[in-house]
């Protein structure tokens, strides 16, 4: 049922508003934002109420529902979940205004739509098309491909707790909550993110892919970030000097095709798995 799942939510990406539609996170946020400002507020009682309670209720709803009818009830179910664990916004057309501005080699206006729609600062023209290309990657990895690493490997209470972690890692007023939920996260990405990097060493440049790999492979410390970025510009060759212009579009391009390269060679691992199993 997973497999089909994952399909579905392909075709509800392309033929349906659906994901905009349920990604609503009003009510979420207030409650974090309520219980964050209670004075003597626990950090891990506050993500027991916000993450672990959801999951738990989640995982003892579709205990129930899976043997029901050949899991036929609990299909909406994961397909739902799923597609609220997604990331926020698309990635792709956030670019654009960047791109239009980046290809007319306005660089002021870059830099401005850049810190606008991307949240992305940087001193020079090379610096900030390289941050925009680690934007693109970890947008894609934490949006899609680390949602759907923990969907296929322990079901949608693991694609829940991954997506509402991310949140409470970047919307929680309480900077203890915040932290806690960051280091959690950090757990959570240790494993996706290196069968990603692995993903784009054989859809792109193996050699220079490896190469980086060895250094960082078991090293607890390093960010899921700059992990990505530093595998999907190996794998990609994305050159160290990059000027304004339609030219500098290039690496962008190139990122993006081998961001499609691995989720095809996801999807296909899946698929074999499927039958396998």
């Amino acid at each position: 049922m997973s497999f089909l799942v994952l399909l579905l939510v392909l075709w509800v990406e392309k033929f349906s508003a659906l994901r905009q539609r349920l990604q609503r996170d009003g009510f979420f946020l207030t409650e974090l934002a309520r219980l964050g400002r209670r004075p003597k507020a626990d950090p891990w009682w506050v993500l027991g109420i916000l993450v672990l309670l959801p999951v738990v209720v989640l995982a003892l709803l579709l205990h129930v529902l899976d043997p029901v009818a050949y899991g036929l009830l609990a299909l909406p179910v994961h397909l739902l979940v799923l597609i609220y664990s997604l990331g926020r916004g698309d990635v792709k057309a956030a670019l654009g205004p960047f791109r239009d501005a980046w290809r007319r080699g306005d660089e002021q206006a870059a830099v401005h739509v850049a810190e606008r729609d991307l949240g992305v600062t940087a001193d020079d023209s090379q610096g900030l098309i390289q941050k925009v290309q680690g934007h693109l990657l970890w947008q894609a990895y934490q949006s899609f491909f680390a949602v759907i690493f923990w969907y296929v490997l322990l079901g949608p209470a693991a694609a829940l707790a991954y997506r509402l972690l991310a949140l409470t890692g970047e919307r929680a007023g309480n900077p203890a909550v915040q932290e806690r939920a960051r280091q959690l996260r950090h757990a959570f990405d240790w494993a996706p993110v290196r069968v990603l990097a692995a993903s784009f060493a054989l859809v792109g440049n193996f050699v220079a892919v490896s190469r980086m790999m060895l250094h960082e492979l078991l090293n607890w410390h390093i960010g899921a970030p700059r992990l990505v970025e530093q595998a999907g510009t190996a794998a990609a060759e994305i050159p160290a000097d990059v000027e304004a212009g339609p030219q500098g579009l290039t690496g962008l391009d190139s990122l993006w095709e081998l961001l499609l390269r691995a989720a095809v060679l996801w999807y296909a691992g899946f698929a074999l798995w499927t039958v396998l199993g």
